[in-house]
């Protein structure tokens, strides 16, 4: 699948930061197998799962966490959190060490964690957002009046009264979300908020978290993701992580620049012609994809170095061949092409 990027959000530029983190390292043990344990009981074995961590995160920014499974932003999140310590270094938020003054950081900053049980579906969500609202210490007369206002800010209000165990999984998103957000945090956590929602709830929520928590109340957003719609269509920036260690930040734009030649998509009806073959002479890379209409045109997708002069000259050296060719177009890459080869190029310059 392959995704055009939504056009940014236009907002002011920043300057404060909202998350600073330094050489930040974490290992957990590695649970081993009762006859390892018996042969060697004092060899303990260890797990990377964070190394040598830095990154910033400016205030009123989105920033989207990448990376496969195992990659460490679970781990980042913990420890951003206030649960869980790290082995090395240190984290702020908003100036306020999250090991040395971790309830000053919890006041400031609050995670959302997809699929989260710690609901109570047989209260209404008004009941629910009153609970927490005890637990969170929100002063007493102002319980009402905050509830209220987070239910109509997430579009809940008309379901206000409704057992949140007949809820929809979005609609349990978004109380999740006016649950993070009853003690006003300046910092929202996402971990992956829209992983079991449809197509149409989660392009519902992305819309909510842009317009809303990022435009109107100004919310510091660490997102954690692997869908590329959340990349591309949210995010300001994107830190990509690969078993703990951070590869590249950066907009997904200027990522996809540099990691890889820019990618083109070509329809022809002379996907066979030698032309294609021949552009190899010239460090173009093209893929038959198969892909063909009803009409006979095929997709053939082309790898171009050289930025758009040299595409104008691919498609001159095509039409001059004499090879049909519909449409020439610009393909950005997919998220999951783009983290391969931000991996590659780190690998390859690891092993230089």
């Amino acid at each position: 699948m392959t995704l055009v990027a939504t056009p940014a959000v236009l907002r002011p530029a920043r300057t404060a930061t909202a998350i600073s983190i330094r050489e930040m390292s974490k290992r957990f043990p590695v649970r081993r197998p009762l006859s390892a344990a018996l042969r060697a009981p004092f060899v303990r074995e260890t797990r990377l799962a964070l190394a040598n961590i830095d990154l910033d995160v400016h205030e009123g920014e989105f920033l989207g966490l990448l990376g496969p499974n195992g990659a460490g932003k679970t781990t980042l999140f913990k420890v951003l959190s206030t649960l869980i310590l790290p082995d090395t270094g240190r984290a702020t938020v908003l100036g306020h060490d999250v090991v040395r003054s971790p309830v000053s950081t919890r006041r400031l900053l609050a995670p959302v964690i997809a699929d989260e049980r710690s609901l109570h579906w047989r209260l209404s969500a008004t009941e629910n957002l009153k609970l927490f609202s005890a637990l969170h210490g929100v002063p007493h007369p102002e319980v009402d009046a905050r509830v209220r206002e987070l239910l109509v800010l997430v579009g809940l209000e008309s379901t206000a009264a409704q057992l949140v165990g007949t809820f929809s999984s979005g609609m349990k998103q978004r109380l999740l979300i006016a649950r993070a957000l009853l003690a006003r945090p300046r910092v929202l956590l996402l971990d992956e908020p829209t992983r079991s929602l449809d197509p149409i709830s989660a392009r519902a929520l992305r819309a909510f978290l842009r317009d809303e928590l990022v435009g109107r109340q100004g919310c510091t957003v660490l997102l954690a993701t692997h869908s590329a719609e959340e990349a591309f269509g949210l995010c300001d920036r994107v830190a990509v992580l690969d078993r703990g260690r951070l590869l590249a930040t950066g907009p997904v734009e200027r990522l996809a620049r540099e990691v890889g030649d820019d990618r083109y998509r070509a329809w022809t009806r002379d996907a066979q012609h030698p032309a294609w073959h021949a552009l190899g002479d010239r460090g173009v890379v093209a893929h038959l994809s198969g892909a063909v209409t009803e009409d006979d045109w095929t997709r053939i997708d082309v790898d171009v170095p050289g930025g758009l002069d040299q595409a104008a000259h691919v498609l001159d050296l095509l039409t001059c061949a004499g090879v049909r060719v519909a449409r020439f177009e610009r393909a950005p890459l997919t998220l999951a092409e783009l983290l391969d080869r931000i991996v590659a190029r780190r690998k390859e310059e690891s092993d230089a």
